[in-house]
């Protein structure tokens, strides 16, 4: 997953020869008298700068508060009328906020290392730094040195409708200027914004230490399902072990114990002294909890409690997903344009519609290609369905080779993160990159062992280099790791394109994180291939679009639970964590019962309820289901050019332009489900090797 510095943006802006924006009514909304302020300053500047007039001064007036001083005083000063001063100011903007976001960011990044990479025992002070935003009075400043006032004065601002109905036809330096005032579209006050900060860190912690010793969950017989030193974060490794059990014909008791670790993680029904503890045996079946015998505990087991207690966790998850509702929430009055944390996360994030990201959603929920892939994998498990086939992955090559055999050979290759990043050249010429520009991006990506499961995190300055995280275990990286490790250089490729090689930095990044996400898919795609178990065959590549649909599909439905439970949360604004909890509970099963209970039965389970994301990224979920639609575009394009790398490149350095401008750009048409859908049903009507079923037949 990619850590997304998010500048928001809002719109296009003029200059020199550019065409003047119209004025944006939900915009134009003054606390002060503005008209005595631009008739002045369209005698001074002349008739041809009306238009630009009036919606500066308009802009910065929404934004103006009685401590700042005199507007006309301000606007008169700071209104840029010659295009080639106006050119100037741009550059300085540009130039000097590449700096400013990058150097915070690092400061950012260092506070945050104990918590989020694996350096051994935490600190008490460690999680307070981490919390720390050094960057949360930033905005604030801006406003107080004038700086952001000049922008808006200067750079119109615009709507979401705008952007989508104009945008396609802005130029390169448009789009720039359109970053530059939409940052400073918002005044957030840095104790809110501080705020927001704290809560996520806190969220991300307890994630990051969210973890179950599988040796020590037993079946619901009593019996030892894992081996010994098994530990799995939720909810991330547990969903890729359940995965990996496809490849094991003893794999479908251990799966169904995975799901019932789940469904006790929703409903908070876990006990609190199990989690993280491999000195207590836990039957998540029955919920009982019985002292672990001396000889079953692991020799690097963790201080823990020995008493036995069934005491459930109490509602902590939700108490996390609570705190980072309530820190949003204290945004919405500055928000005038986006009044919430949901419209933020479409208008300003994803500059997507909600109602369109649902559509894309729903086109794949309800298509009628859902039960024939499900009959495929019916045949191909020789079973019925049950929920665990949610994360089926059959396939996949990797479903038929077991999960003990990749881990050795990742484990041989990469004992250490270092071994990783030394190998990342390889990998690049593996996708297609030259030797020249393999060495040119891995000399910019940095390799850490993370904490959790893992992630990216990008620079925000050139001259400052992308994070790839993944987990190492001390015995070496396992085949988890290293498909995290893949997925999370696919972000960090992107990363160095779109920052070192975009032509203005203020598009640094992506349109947004489905983007990235989907490029990241693309390399994960490809992990055994670099890993040097071979290309794929045709049928492979059939197999390979049943996959894709089958995980968008699951993914899907777990995003609109995100949505659901945050639309709740803002109907109930003085619910508990308690009722939290249950309205959680009940919209995963509600959605499980209308699209999946059909399918793979399982009725009333609260299983979509499981994602991490969920507590530590805010509205997050919607950009995966998004990502694999976009990665299968990509994937089309790619596979009509014949090769990854040069593609990616020139796909990257696109930058942080509209969502459907990007797409257009870089495969010829606008984000859409349809390509996935026509896939889906050929792959479907092609012939099945009876040799790519995998082990698990019962």
């Amino acid at each position: 997953m990619s850590l997304l510095l998010i500048l928001l943006a809002a719109g296009p802006a003029t200059s020199g020869a550019s065409k003047a924006v119209s004025p944006v009514k939900t915009l134009v909304a003054q606390p002060l008298n503005t008209s005595a302020i631009e008739a002045r300053l369209i005698a001074t500047h002349g008739e041809a700068a009306r238009a630009r007039v009036e919606q500066g001064v308009r802009q910065v007036a929404t934004l103006w508060r009685d401590e700042d001083g005199d507007l006309g005083a301000f606007a008169t000063e700071h209104f840029i009328a010659d295009p080639t001063r106006l050119d100037a100011a741009f550059v300085r903007f540009q130039a000097n906020l590449e700096q400013v976001d990058g150097h915070l960011l690092e400061i950012g990044r260092e506070l945050r290392r104990p918590t989020e990479l694996d350096l051994g025992p935490m600190e008490k002070v460690d999680p307070l730094f981490a919390a720390w935003d050094p960057s949360a009075h930033l905005t604030e400043d801006f406003f107080a040195s004038k700086l952001g006032f000049v922008a808006l004065l200067n750079f119109p601002l615009t709507t979401l409708e705008q952007r989508l109905a104009l945008g396609p036809g802005w130029s390169r330096r448009q789009w720039a200027e359109a970053r530059l005032s939409g940052r400073f579209g918002r005044r957030v006050p840095a104790d809110v914004q501080q705020g927001i900060t704290a809560a996520q860190a806190a969220a991300d912690l307890y994630i990051a230490d969210y973890n179950v010793w599988m040796h020590h969950v037993l079946s619901e017989n009593g019996e030892r399902l894992f081996p010994s030193g098994k530990r799995l974060i939720s909810h991330w490794n547990l969903r890729d072990e359940l995965k990996a059990q496809y490849a094991d014909p003893k794999g479908l008791p251990r799966q169904r114990a995975i799901i019932k670790v789940m469904e006790r993680i929703v409903t908070q029904t876990i006990p609190a002294a199990v989690i993280d503890n491999p000195r207590l045996d836990w039957n998540p079946f029955t919920n009982s909890v019985v002292v672990a015998p001396a000889n079953t505990v692991e020799a690097d087991a963790p201080a823990r409690t020995t008493t036995p207690s069934t005491k459930p966790e109490a509602d902590v998850r939700y108490q996390r997903l609570w705190a980072n509702n309530l820190a949003q929430k204290r945004a919405d009055p500055y928000s005038p344009t986006a009044p919430s944390a949901i419209d933020r996360a479409f208008a300003l994030g994803a500059e997507m519609p909600e109602a369109r990201v649902r559509q894309l959603l729903e086109a794949v929920l309800t298509s009628p290609q859902v039960p024939k892939v499900a009959a495929e994998i019916r045949k191909r498990l020789g079973r019925p369905l049950e929920p665990t086939d949610l994360w089926f992955n059959g396939f996949l090559p990797r479903g038929s080779v077991p999960e003990a055999e990749l881990d050795a050979k990742v484990r041989a290759r990469y004992p250490t993160a270092e071994a990783f990043a030394k190998d990342i050249p390889r990998i690049l010429q593996g996708l297609g990159f030259s030797a020249e520009r393999a060495k040119y991006l891995s000399e910019r990506i940095k390799v850490d062992p993370s904490r959790g499961a893992g992630h990216a995190m990008q620079a925000a300055r050139r001259g400052d280099f992308p994070r790839l995280r993944t987990r190492v275990e001390k015995e070496g990286m396992n085949y988890k790791g290293y498909n995290i490790a893949v997925h999370e250089l696919g972000h960090n490729v992107e990363q160095v394109f779109s920052l070192y090689d975009v032509d203005h930095t203020l598009l640094a990044g992506v349109p947004n994180t489905a983007f990235t996400e989907a490029i990241a898919f693309v390399f994960q795609a490809r992990d055994l291939e670099l890993l040097g178990l071979g290309k794929p065959s045709a049928d492979q590549e059939r197999l390979r679009v049943l996959n894709d649909f089958w995980s968008t599909w699951e993914i899907a439905g777990v995003a609109l639970v995100d949505l659901a439970v945050w639309h709740w949360m803002a109907d109930h604004p003085k619910a508990t964590p308690a009722q939290l909890r249950e309205a959680t509970v009940a919209i995963s099963k509600d959605l499980w019962n209308r699209h999946y209970a059909p399918v793979l039965g399982g009725k009333d389970t609260p299983l979509l309820g499981i994602y991490s994301h969920m507590i530590s990224y805010p509205l997050y979920l919607f950009n995966y289901p998004l990502g694999h639609l976009i990665s299968f575009q990509i994937e089309e394009q790619v596979n009509t050019k014949g090769i990854v790398g040069p593609e990616i490149e020139r796909m990257s350095v696109q930058g942080a332009v509209a969502p459907d401008v990007w797409m257009t750009g870089a495969a010829g048409a606008p984000v859409s489900a349809e390509p996935l859908l026509r896939a889906t049903e050929a792959a479907l009507a092609g012939p099945e090797r009876s040799d790519q079923r995998p082990a698990q037949v019962r």
